[in-house]
């Protein structure tokens, strides 16, 4: 199958990259660098993956990538990705995130693209719920413009879908954490901290460290994605741990993954709160289940070991 990964070179999309060459697809990187990183690719590229340094912003570069590939597949990953920055700029955060998105969904339908996988966010959409665990039918509530900014976007997928026939899904992902991450965006929270217990640094925690999270390994997103572009279902799909994790839990966490390699990981500094931070969250991935039956696999100790091995 032919496919492209926008943002293909970020740490969950070079992982994508990684499984779709595996199977033996043949696939096309677009990606800016902006955020992504280019070794995060050395082995895709060996084995013979096309990056297209182009910016979604850049409607006519972008066109024409499509149209000399003419993809089946295509997985919208690239997106200005940190809460903070679209506090700070919410005028450059949409212009990414949904200008973005309808420039893909455009050359998407211009090359005959079959099927188009969207990356969204759930906690940044959900806000701070009602319901735990909280369903893709629950009011949308954003605390901040990346969160808007995704439920715009998810709104072009679905509406490409209606009026042109245009086969879209978005994938509502709780907390994403794992090999390659870098440090952007709250989910860099599992990636400070490992660096943090590997330099012997003291780790800071903006509140009180009792604000959860539904953090979910790199590899479940991926088999979701995988999943998620053979399957029928349309809209928005929670893809998360499915469990309600806190800060205070994550460090105790980290600190048993560290002690089985030797390292001890500071007590923490706790700083104030940021705005735009969600307080709670937890998904409820029913939905997963029942279109394409997906769950999520790997712990989150497990998920640390793996990145603490790698390191």
């Amino acid at each position: 199958m032919d496919c492209l990964v926008t943002g293909g070179a970020g740490f969950i999309g070079s992982s994508l990259v990684d499984a779709l060459i595996a199977r033996g697809d043949r696939v096309a990187v677009v990606d800016d660098l902006s955020s992504g990183k280019r070794e995060n690719l050395t082995a895709a590229l060996a084995n013979g993956v096309e990056l297209h340094e182009v910016d979604v912003r850049d409607a006519s570069s972008l066109a024409a990538v499509f149209d000399r590939m003419r993809p089946q597949v295509v997985f919208h990953l690239a997106a200005q990705i940190d809460v903070r920055r679209s506090m700070e700029d919410p005028a450059l955060d949409a212009d990414v995130n949904v200008l973005g998105a309808i420039n893909v969904l455009s050359a998407a339908r211009a090359s005959g693209v079959q099927r188009v996988v969207n990356t969204s966010t759930g906690g940044g959409l959900y806000g701070d719920a009602d319901l735990l665990p909280t369903p893709e039918d629950h009011p949308i509530h954003p605390l901040a413009p990346y969160g808007q900014s995704k439920h715009a976007a998810e709104g072009y997928f679905e509406l490409y879908d209606r009026l042109y026939g245009l086969s879209t899904v978005s994938l509502r992902y709780g907390n994403v954490y794992g090999p390659r991450q870098d440090v952007h965006g709250e989910a860099g929270v599992v990636a400070i901290f490992c660096g943090c217990l590997l330099e012997g640094r003291v780790p800071q925690i903006f509140g009180d460290g009792r604000q959860t999270r539904d953090w979910v390994d790199v590899s479940d997103v991926v088999r979701a994605n995988l999943l998620a572009a053979e399957a029928e279902v349309a809209g928005p799909v929670n893809i998360a741990g499915g469990e309600e994790t806190s800060v205070l839990d994550l460090v105790e966490a980290l600190r048993i993954a560290g002690a089985e390699r030797g390292l001890k990981l500071a007590d923490p500094e706790f700083q104030p709160g940021r705005p735009g931070e969600v307080s709670r969250s937890r998904l409820d991935t029913t939905r997963a289940r029942q279109a394409f039956g997906w769950q999520a696999e790997r712990s989150l100790t497990d998920g640390l070991r793996t990145i603490l091995a790698g390191l």
